[in-house]
């Protein structure tokens, strides 16, 4: 499936656990994922019908075959959680993926090239990705939490200039919790066919609905499913998430 045939995202509708569902990116990633938590994972997104399962690189492929009959995209993404592989490294994993049945890559950049005042390098490397994907939607991890306000605003322009195709304010809850506020800043800055990305310790179904009505397109989390249940009434804001921690 190219990035034109990827699962609609619905624009209304948010307060139903349906429209929650398409517009959630399933999130497993850990460095201890065994296969019956992977096949879980699948079997959750199949179940709830979410716009994405997010998946290591190493089961991108399989995730590709088990989905191949799904509406469900297949998500992964390059260097998390560094950011620190060498720039033609980025782009060799990203033409893999690609070959594996990816159709969407997350971007970890590198926040030092920013810190250092690197423009040109940081440019580069997140645009040497967006060219190996050959068209296939690039996700760059912001890191805002990271960044004070005047890198904040660079770190979009040259990610927008680099040809990706949505912003995103960070990778994980370990960086910082997705806030409405870094919704509605990204969107302020966004071209209008740029989307965004909420991601980082969004645990609760009133976290999505916030995020959303500030301007998030997708969700990213790792408590899906719970989300799922809560916004179903089915299942107390326990807040328990999956392997995938609080991405």
């Amino acid at each position: 499936m190219s990035s034109a045939d990827s699962p609609i995202i619905e624009s209304s509708g948010s307060n139903r656990p349906r429209g929650i569902a398409g517009r959630i990116q399933s999130t497993l990633i850990s460095n201890t994922v065994t296969e019956a938590q992977w096949q879980g994972h699948i079997a959750g997104c199949l179940q709830h019908q979410f716009h994405a399962a997010m998946v290591p690189p190493s089961w991108v492929k399989r995730t590709a075959e088990a989905l191949r009959n799904s509406r469900i995209c297949v998500a992964s993404f390059i260097d998390f959680p560094l950011g620190t592989m060498t720039s033609a490294g980025k782009g060799q994993e990203a033409k893999i993926l690609v070959a594996h049945g990816v159709q969407e890559i997350d971007l970890m950049p590198n926040v030092g090239f920013l810190l250092s005042g690197m423009e040109k390098q940081y440019f580069e490397d997140v645009k040497g990705v967006v060219e190996a994907a050959n068209g296939i939607p690039i996700k760059i991890m912001l890191e805002l939490p990271l960044l004070d306000s005047q890198q904040r605003e660079r770190a979009v322009k040259l990610s927008i200039d680099a040809g990706v195709a949505y912003l995103k304010n960070a990778s994980s809850g370990a960086v910082g919790v997705a806030q409405p506020s870094d919704m509605r800043f990204l969107r302020r800055l966004a071209p209008a066919h740029i989307r965004i990305k909420a991601s980082g310790g969004i645990k609760h179904a009133d976290q999505v609905r916030a995020l959303l009505e500030a301007g998030a397109d997708l969700i990213g989390t790792s408590a899906a499913t719970q989300i799922m249940l809560e916004a179903s009434g089915k299942a107390a804001s326990s807040g328990s998430e999956g392997a995938g921690g609080s991405y």
